[in-house]
C-alpha cells in the first residue's frame, strides 16, 4: 500500500484583518487547507475574494491575524526575519504576473540572483543558471536584458529563476495575467511539466480558467472563505466558464 503524501503546506483556521482608516476588513475568515507534496493547486476567486491574501500567507509574505501556516511542518509565524528570509529563499520559488525581473540584469543574472543570496559559488550558479534557461527554452537568450525579451520570454526567465534554489514549492501569482492566449498556455504547460518532472508543488492564484485543465485540485474562495474544493475530474471546463460535473 502506498504511503499517504506528505503535506508540504498546512493552513489551519487562518484569519487576516486589515485596518483601513476606522474600518476593519476581514480578508480571510478561518481558512484551513492542506496541500500534498507534488500537487498542482489552483486558487480561484474574483478580485477581493481573499485569494491573494491566502497566497501571501502560504508564501510567508504576510502573517495571519490568528491561526497557523506550516511550510514543511515549520510554523511560519514563529520565525524571525532572518529565518523567514532563509525559508523563502530555499523552500519557495515565486512567479509574479508582472515578471519582476531586474531591468539592468541579463536573463542569466536574473536567474542566478537567488543563488547569490543563498551563497552558491559563482561558477556553480552560472552553470546551473544556464541549465535552467535551457530547461525553459531560453539558453540562446542568456545575455539579453528583460527589455530585449517578449512577455512570454520574460515569464520563462521568471520560471527559471523560481527554480534556482530547488524549491519545494512554486507560488505563481496570476502567472498568465500579462500574456496573450497562446503564450499563457505555453507557460501553464511548462509549469505542469516542471511539477511532474521535479515533484515540485505548484500553487497558483489565478483568474485564468486555462489553468484548471492542468490542476490536480481547485480551491474556490469567496468573501474570505473557501467555498469548495474540487478535484480535476470533478470539473467540467466549458468555453467562457466552468461548472461542476454532476
Amino acid at each position: 500500500m502506498a504511503e499517504p503524501a506528505h503535506n508540504i503546506v498546512r493552513v489551519l483556521s487562518v484569519t487576516k484583518e486589515f485596518t483601513l482608516g476606522k474600518t476593519r476588513l476581514q480578508a480571510l475568515k478561518g481558512v484551513s487547507l492542506s496541500v500534498p507534496t507534488g500537487e498542482y493547486l489552483s486558487i480561484m476567486g474574483p478580485s477581493g475574494s481573499g485569494k491573494s491574501t491566502l497566497f501571501n500567507m502560504i508564501g510567508g509574505l504576510d502573517k495571519p491575524s490568528t491561526g497557523k501556516v506550516f511550510i514543511d511542518e515549520v510554523d511560519v509565524a514563529q520565525l524571525d526575519a532572518y529565518e523567514l528570509a532563509w525559508l523563502r529563499c530555499r523552500k519557495i520559488g515565486y512567479i509574479f504576473q508582472t515578471f519582476n525581473l531586474i531591468p539592468v540584469m541579463t536573463a542569466l543574472e536574473n536567474v542566478t540572483l537567488p543563488m547569490v543570496f543563498a551563497g552558491v559559488h559563482e561558477d556553480e550558479s552560472v552553470k546551473k543558471g544556464m541549465e535552467l534557461l535551457a530547461l525553459v527554452g531560453l539558453a540562446d537568450r542568456y545575455a539579453h536584458k528583460p527589455a530585449e525579451l517578449s512577455g512570454g520570454q520574460q515569464q520563462r526567465v521568471a520560471v527559471a529563476r523560481a527554480l534556482a534554489n530547488d524549491p519545494a514549492i512554486i507560488l505563481a501569482d496570476e502567472p498568465t495575467g500579462n500574456l496573450d492566449l497562446v503564450t499563457g498556455e505555453e507557460i501553464i504547460r511548462l509549469l505542469k511539466r516542471l511539477s511532474a518532472e521535479r515533484g515540485v508543488t505548484v500553487i497558483s492564484a489565478t483568474h485564468d480558467y486555462k489553468m484548471l485543465s492542468v490542476s490536480d485540485r481547485v480551491v474556490w474562495i469567496r468573501d474570505g472563505a473557501i467555498e469548495r474544493i474540487e478535484n480535476r475530474d470533478e470539473l467540467s471546463i466549458q468555453v467562457g466558464g466552468i461548472s461542476p460535473r454532476h
